[in-house]
């Protein structure tokens, strides 16, 4: 099979992460989520804690103080150092294998490649917050504010980085509805494009 990369954006609570995984499973190729955190701490010489909190999400002030937050003479931040060292990691992943990778801007970072599979999961709140309270254990009102804020900080980390907007449809190849059409169609119609992107 020729290689094929696939990467996947989500709305929290929508199930990204698991349709993600479950398609890597049934093509049998390499799955890349948190996995590749001591990667980008290796490149950016950070803590791999530092990483987990910070590599996807922007810091919880809003996107006026990230863009003016902490930088050095060179004009770089903390932040900066770890988004470059999470392109290089991602680049590195996708000149190597076939594989699927979750969030982290993967499909701006790899956006000039034609072997790239973008998609991106959303959901309906009732649904998302019903899987928040029941995988975190939290009330629904705890759900709710924990899927505003790191759906907000994904997309200021987003839109700080890229020329882009997160979640909006140009940017994807495939945007999916999982309340709509369940965990196993997103997965079944993912497999179906890559499978249509190889017969090109």
């Amino acid at each position: 099979m020729a290689k094929r990369i696939i990467t996947i954006s989500r709305e929290f609570g929508s199930g990204g992460r698991f349709i993600g995984e479950e398609v890597a499973k049934k093509l049998g190729i390499a799955y890349y989520d948190k996995n590749i955190i001591n990667e980008i701490a290796e490149k950016s010489g950070l803590s791999p804690e530092y990483i987990q909190e910070n590599a996807e999400l922007s810091p919880k002030r809003g996107l006026f103080a990230y863009a003016f937050a902490g930088r050095d003479i060179t004009g770089k931040s903390v932040e900066d150092m770890v988004y470059e060292a999470q392109r290089k990691v991602i680049l590195d992943l996708a000149e190597k294998e076939s594989c699927v990778i979750i969030g982290r801007n993967a499909d701006y970072i790899l956006k000039d490649r034609d072997d790239v599979l973008n998609v991106f999961i959303h959901g309906n709140m009732p649904e998302k917050i019903q899987r928040i309270t029941r995988l975190y254990n939290v009330e629904e009102k705890e759900a709710v504010k924990m899927m505003a804020d790191t759906d907000k900080r994904r997309m200021t980390n987003y839109n700080f980085y890229t020329d882009q907007r997160w979640g909006k449809a140009d940017n994807y190849t495939l945007c999916l509805n999982s309340s709509q059409l369940g965990y196993d169609r997103c997965e079944k119609i993912i497999m179906e494009c890559i499978c249509k992107m190889k017969e090109r």
